[in-house]
């Protein structure tokens, strides 16, 4: 039968059911991903080791979204010690790199593709961390399947052959960015030009001769060693007059950072971010505001999504004008989390959508995973090149896809995120983790660049205030707000609802591709130590269970 490439459109809805086990599960979004922690697990390994073995897995099968020059985040929760921990494992910008010297160059604001926008990788830091500080395996042990997925090949899913097109190589095509620097994304991910259609096979033997060298290493060779040297003359090769700034002198002072999990307490359970230079914080901050409120209404009203959706965007401008590398912000994350903060600011939600504005805390193209074993040890972790493919910079030879997260640096001098040598950009990725009176609930999260607080939020909310099980909670219609009063709705939110939303002020657009509504699992453990876990239509998501 000869495949089609639009197979990602189906003539009828689909229906997923919530996935049981009790040794182990790993949810993610490319179903070979899952199967990958799910082999490490059945060799002895634990939820550490799962969340390694997946997450590098999906460096091969998903790598419209993250690759081996990805950064990273992790919450870990330890059986042992019966406590979270965060891993903050992302890159900061190269120290001979400043704002004025990308001016200079032409730029206004911070490019998204080209090398001005690579900072330094922290996934195989961040890999390794886990894998030293909590895994029962080795490290090369972890990242056997994905090698073997890089060197024997994989057949491509329907959600990522789409992605690999539309929302990947044709943004360099679009752009212009073809040949020279760029030349080396089309070499390593595309044949004879073309991307591949759903159940092509796709080998990335580049990919595997990295994956061992960094398994066999520890990662020391990706920052220190011959991986850091292929990535340091690749880009002084390109130069400083073409925007290249990163050199193996950065990647040498890279080390991931174990930092202490943020949270609030959302009527009775316990929601846990990273802290900044993420911007789950955004989430909490929504989540503390929203308590203040009454939803009172069923899940599927316009009181509700007015409420959320006006809750949100307070979040947002505060964390888009505050949140940056924390060493340089200029507010604390105790203020912008404080019960004051959030009573002052929900007395702004009235019955109208408002355009909002940051307010003053100081008066009062990602994938994601998580994994759980039969000892309690659960794992939700992140990674990401952010605009998929990153920078389109990719270092010969080695399949590693240099990410672009400085682009969300600003130029702006006066602005908290301003780009500065050796600083951590402002982070669009976001794990989630939910305990109850001090034990696990477990890990979620939804990913999508600028969409993953509101999808923390959403999910949050149809737990907690609405009781759903979590395959219902990946399920629900989401809205996403995009800037001023405008608002995202997936098609099957209720045209009623769109309407009284207008009603309301808001400008609502109605949405017929999900793609970008998020892309969400979710595990949850029970007090008998049975997992329950779930995964969404807007993916190829896969929950593989033991």
């Amino acid at each position: 039968m000869k495949r089609n490439f639009d197979s990602h459109r189906y003539q009828y809805p689909s229906r997923r059911f919530v996935v049981y086990g009790h040794r182990g599960m790993v949810a993610t979004g490319t179903p070979v991903a899952a199967q990958a922690g799910l082999e490490v697990l059945k060799k002895g390994g634990n939820a550490m080791d799962a969340a390694v073995a997946t997450a590098a897995a999906l460096t091969v099968v998903e790598p419209t979204s993250n690759g081996i020059g990805s950064d990273s985040f992790a919450l870990v929760w330890s059986a042992k010690d019966q406590k979270l921990y965060g891993l903050n494992s992302t890159g900061r910008a190269p120290m001979s790199i400043t704002a004025e010297a990308v001016r200079k160059l032409g730029h206004e604001t911070m490019p998204f593709n080209g090398p001005v926008s690579v900072t330094v990788p922290g996934a195989p830091g961040g890999w390794a961390a886990l894998n030293q500080r909590f895994g029962k395996l080795s490290l090369s042990e972890d990242l056997a399947p994905a090698i073997d997925l890089a060197d024997n090949g994989f057949a491509v899913n329907t959600k990522v052959s789409f992605l690999w097109w539309r929302d990947g190589i044709r943004l360099f095509v679009d752009s212009g960015c073809t040949g020279g620097m760029y030349q080396h994304i089309f070499d390593t991910f595309t044949k004879d030009g073309k991307c591949p259609a759903p159940g092509d096979i796709v080998r990335l033997p580049d990919h595997a001769r990295t994956l061992r060298e960094i398994g066999e290493t520890k990662a020391e060779s990706f920052y220190r060693g011959e991986l850091a040297r292929k990535i340091d003359d690749f880009m002084c090769s390109i130069g400083e007059e073409n925007g290249s700034f990163l050199r193996g002198s950065d990647l040498a002072a890279f080390q991931p950072e174990w930092v202490e999990p943020i949270s609030v307490n959302y009527k009775g359970y316990d929601v846990h971010e990273i802290p900044p230079n993420g911007h789950g914080i955004v989430a909490l901050m929504a989540l503390n505001i929203l308590k203040k409120l009454d939803l009172d209404e069923p899940r599927e009203s316009a009181d509700t999504y007015h409420k959320m959706i006006e809750d949100i965007k307070l979040a947002f401008v505060d964390g888009q004008k505050y949140i940056t590398d924390p060493a340089c912000m200029s507010v604390t994350v105790e203020q912008l989390l404080s019960d004051a903060y959030a009573e002052e600011r929900s007395r702004l939600i009235g019955q109208v959508a408002v355009d909002p504005k940051a307010g003053d805390p100081r008066c009062g193209g990602t994938v994601y995973l998580c994994t759980a074993d039969g000892e309690g040890n659960m794992v939700s972790l992140i990674q990401s090149n952010y605009n998929r493919f990153g920078s389109g910079l990719v270092v010969p030879g080695t399949g590693i896809s240099l990410q672009d997260r400085g682009a969300n640096f600003s130029l702006d001098p006066a602005h908290d995120n301003c780009l500065a040598p050796g600083k951590r950009p402002y982070h669009t990725i976001i794990p989630g983790f939910l305990t109850k009176d001090g034990k696990p609930v477990g890990p979620f999260g939804v990913m999508g660049g600028f969409m993953q607080p509101q999808g923390h939020v959403q999910v949050v909310v149809n737990t907690v205030d609405y009781h759903m099980n979590p395959q219902d909670c990946l399920d629900a219609p989401r809205f996403q707000w995009v800037g001023g009063k405008d608002v995202q709705l997936e098609p099957h939110v209720p045209t009623w609802i769109a309407e009284k939303l207008a009603q309301m002020g808001h400008q609502v657009i109605p949405m017929v591709d999900q793609t970008d509504f998020g892309r969400g699992e979710i595990i949850w453990r029970s007090e008998d130590g049975s997992l329950a876990g779930a995964t969404e239509p807007r993916t190829d998501g896969c929950v593989a269970a033991w």
